[in-house]
């Protein structure tokens, strides 16, 4: 799955080149989501052992931290950025991708809470269920909206985006990071 248009495969992408750093954090994405769906059968044949809570604290991190920056990356800058590029144009498409990306933010971070609650008490190795179907539904649901994302929406921010935008976005996107400004 993953990056799926030339040029954004980069491990380590940058605030230098935001769109890599947006295509970078959805691989990011696709791996802490394949380890929570084999933490389910983990838990089931051991128990919240200290290999189960490190990837349970891993997850936590990861979804509390990393996964809330890079919807507000894409909602507070990537979204008004392709709009913008589109002022003057019909930008229904747009308006209506990014409107339907965002509420399927809402989505993912709402399944995020109710999940997190028994990832936490995984992290402390206290044995508690984590229900496959939920898990299931989190990771189909995200990779549904990756893949969107993927084919659609960077495609078009990459044939949209001028380098003045993407510089405004690195900038924003780094300093949501307290990251130095990225080098133009």
């Amino acid at each position: 799955m993953s990056i799926a248009f030339p040029g954004y495969s980069s491990p380590l992408a940058g605030a230098e080149a935001p769109l890599d750093m947006l295509a970078t954090c959805h691989t990011r994405i696709e791996r802490q989501c394949a380890i929570l769906s084999r933490l389910v059968p983990h838990l089931e044949q051991h128990g919240a052992d200290a290999e189960a809570a490190s990837a349970a604290a891993g997850i936590i991190r990861y979804f509390d931290i990393a996964a809330p920056l890079h919807h507000a990356d894409e909602e507070e800058n990537l979204f008004p950025e392709l709009l913008e590029a589109m002022a003057g144009s019909d930008a229904v498409c747009i308006r209506e991708i990014t409107a339907s990306l965002a509420a399927e933010h809402r989505l993912l971070e709402a399944d995020w809470r109710h999940l997190r609650i028994a990832l936490a008490q995984i992290a402390e190795g206290r044995t508690t269920p984590l229900p496959a179907p939920e898990v299931e539904a989190f990771v189909q649901r995200y990779a549904r909206h990756l893949e969107r994302e993927d084919n659609e929406l960077f495609p078009m921010a990459s044939r949209l985006l001028g380098d003045a935008a993407l510089s405004r976005m690195g900038g924003a996107m780094a300093q949501r990071r307290n990251l130095a400004p990225p080098k133009s």
